[in-house]
């Protein structure tokens, strides 16, 4: 898959502003602060696109950005730590629930583990979440360029070892694009 055009289409608060379902959607799910707005502008090339920070919990919404006109990327809220309180939880993560269960045109859900903490309990969950409600997923390891060679083929081993149902598994590096093309190929399958 080669992106050629991305662009912010909306942000969604309820599960009755989704948008119809016109597109295939690839869905970016992780802990706070995991990477996942950081790995959407990696592949799309645009700085800032969609906005990062180095605070957990700034992603709040669901939100859609449209890649070349043809499917979306949706960065849903993150789940773990976050600066916010227990009701602001709750309401995140009810709505997760809500558009993983009932959103029919999902077509592929990356879940994001930071490679330097691959055993989280919250990660394990939501594979497990995944997998009960039949949703194609793959996991990216994210911050890759951290990791010396041992550590990596550790990570990858514990994440084997609770996500046997994951298409697939790509070490991915923001900073260095390692992963970049392998993801696509993988999307492009997925959509096909």
């Amino acid at each position: 898959m080669n992106i050629t055009n991305a662009v912010f289409y909306k942000s969604v608060s309820t599960p009755s502003g989704l948008p119809d379902e016109t597109f295939p959607e690839i869905v970016f799910v992780g802990r706070s602060n995991v990477g996942k707005s950081t790995l959407l502008n990696s592949l799309t090339g645009i700085r800032g696109l969609a906005k990062t920070s180095s605070t957990p919990g700034k992603t709040r919404l669901i939100n859609y950005f449209r890649i070349n006109g043809e499917l979306y990327f949706v960065d849903l809220p993150g789940y773990g730590y976050a600066a916010v309180g227990k009701q602001e939880k709750a309401r995140w993560g009810n709505l997760l629930e809500a558009y993983i269960q009932s959103r029919r045109s999902i077509a592929l859900v990356l879940l994001l583990i930071d490679s330097r903490h691959p055993a989280m309990v919250s990660d394990r969950d939501m594979a497990d979440f995944l997998e009960f409600h039949g949703r194609p997923y793959g996991v990216i390891m994210t911050k890759d360029d951290k990791l010396t060679q041992k550590e990596r083929s550790a990570a990858l081993r514990t994440m084997e070892s609770f996500s046997a149902k994951a298409k697939f598994i790509v070490n991915y590096s923001s900073f260095s694009g390692k992963g970049k093309a392998q993801l696509l190929a993988h999307f492009e399958h997925s959509i096909g």
